[in-house]
């Protein structure tokens, strides 16, 4: 790759700040794209942006304008707009585009216990039965639960609701990482008798898996999109740099 040409890192993601960090280091020009989300996220080094291109058609008009010469889409597992659109405007602007994320939990060893489900929608009806939920689903999905009113919900966010949650629900505001020890106080202490997450993948979320199987607590899990056909992917830093460097 030409080394005048830029990098851009869509990401807000701990695999996309190391690339950042990884590359920067190298004296690269990387350009670090953050969907604006998140109050206060955690900054990479390099130069960041926040908020979006305005779709696929503004992302390709700003890959055409900018002078960059390769796109890593590390976003979030379930940011399937973002890796939609990425993928658009590659092939418009002919700019080559790498997808970065972690692993997903498919694989892992408990997988064959969890309850697997294809939406938020679906893990909701999984879970109908059970009166004291666990919600790890993410805040922009947490009012696909609001009827959930004659219940305790515990629901865990980084940034607090937009929206009157229930009263009898318990809105935790807290970043992870969490271990399993802290994980399972917490399960115990709330008497949670099932858990509700996104197969997010990676190991600084496994602890809550663990805790919920050492206490026999339920666990729906929300399957990832499906990528965009064609689009070349990599699941560690390393290899997404290994990538770059050979453009």
């Amino acid at each position: 790759m030409n080394p005048d040409h830029r990098v851009l890192l869509l990401g807000g993601t701990g695999e996309a700040r190391a690339l950042a960090a990884l590359l920067v280091g190298e004296g690269r020009s990387v350009v670090s794209s953050l969907a604006g989300r998140v109050s206060a996220p955690a900054l990479p080094v390099g130069e960041v942006r926040s908020g979006g291109f305005g779709g696929a058609e503004g992302l390709a008009s700003y890959l055409a304008t900018t002078g960059i010469g390769a796109v890593v889409d590390a976003t979030h597992p379930f940011a399937a707009n973002i890796t939609r659109h990425a993928a658009l405007a590659a092939t418009a602007s002919g700019v080559p585009l790498l997808r970065l994320q972690r692993s997903g939990w498919s694989t892992h060893e408990l997988a064959s216990t969890f309850r697997w489900v294809d939406s938020v929608g679906e893990a909701r009806g999984a879970a109908e039965r059970y009166r004291r939920p666990f919600l790890t689903t993410g805040r922009q999905q947490l009012a696909e639960f609001a009827c959930w009113q004659d219940r305790y919900v515990l629901a865990r966010v980084v940034d607090p609701p937009d929206w009157a949650v229930p009263p009898t629900w318990e809105v935790l505001q807290a970043r992870g990482p969490f271990t399993a020890a802290a994980e399972r106080g917490l399960m115990q202490s709330r008497r949670i008798d099932v858990l509700l997450t996104k197969d997010s993948g990676g190991p600084l979320t496994e602890a809550k898996l663990r805790a919920a199987t050492d206490l026999d607590v339920a666990l729906v899990v929300v399957r990832r999109p499906a990528l965009p056909e064609g689009l070349p992917v990599v699941d560690t830093v390393e290899a997404a740099h290994e990538w770059l460097a050979r453009l």
